[in-house]
């Protein structure tokens, strides 16, 4: 004999839709993890990686790798912009960039010289000179940390004074600003002992890592679940007596 009761083609469909809907998200947040996995370890492996020239990818970066390059040129002097307090320490800071521009070539790099970190007061931690000699650079060469939100439109534009500070880090902003074209991608460069800025090699995923978006696809696979239990439970048969 049925436990069940026959139920109405519309909420068999209904729940057949919701279920597929539910595992279909919870998939896709299973793959976002895995591919943030492989990007974590792809990254890990750059520090070590061999040194390229960076004419070999300058304008034409890997999208599945971050490569290691080594570059000559000279820094455009006086000219640093500051992202405003980045995820370095609880006491925020900011991490200095630095146009380079490469030997025989018409576009600018814009090169991380580090992160800064703050001294617990609104004003920007001092800033040694760079020299404009001829100098080699060595680093990684990955994209920019992003946009972010653009709350009061373009910073860079309002300043008059370098160096400049800015919540986010747009490379048209930045070429807009320096009256340049400027590569697709930013170096960060090797760590140096001898230098006073923090430099490490890290993608900043506190926003969406990988554990997160497996904790999703669980939340996911539990609707698709709950959307099951739910449908038996209503169409179950009341015993009489």
């Amino acid at each position: 004999m049925s436990v069940m009761r026959r139920p109405a083609w519309w909420s068999l469909l209904l729940t057949l839709a919701g279920v597929l809907v539910f595992v279909r998200l919870g998939v896709w947040q299973l793959h976002r993890a895995d591919a943030k996995d492989k990007l974590l370890r792809r990254y890990a492996a750059a520090a070590g990686a061999p040194v390229e020239a960076f004419d070999a990818v300058a304008d034409q970066p890997p999208l599945d790798a971050y490569p290691r390059v080594r570059v000559q040129g000279r820094y455009l002097a006086g000219r640093l912009y500051l992202l405003d307090n980045p995820k370095h320490d609880s006491m925020g800071g900011v991490e200095v960039y630095a146009p380079f521009q490469p030997v025989g070539q018409g576009k600018s790099l814009l090169v991380d010289l580090g992160f800064l970190p703050g001294n617990g007061t609104d004003k920007a931690p001092e800033l040694p000179p760079l020299s404009n000699e001829l100098q080699t650079l060595q680093g990684v060469y990955q994209p920019s940390p992003g946009k972010g939100l653009e709350l009061g439109g373009n910073a860079l534009a309002q300043q008059k004074q370098w160096p400049k500070t800015s919540v986010y880090l747009d490379l048209d902003q930045v070429a807009a600003d320096l009256q340049a074209k400027l590569y697709p991608h930013v170096l960060v460069l090797d760590a140096d002992p001898s230098a006073i800025y923090v430099r490490v090699h890290t993608l900043d995923l506190s926003s969406m890592p990988p554990a997160r978006h497996r904790a999703y696809a669980f939340q996911w696979f539990t609707f698709a679940l709950a959307a099951v239990v739910i449908f038996l439970w209503l169409h179950r048969k009341h015993r009489v007596g």
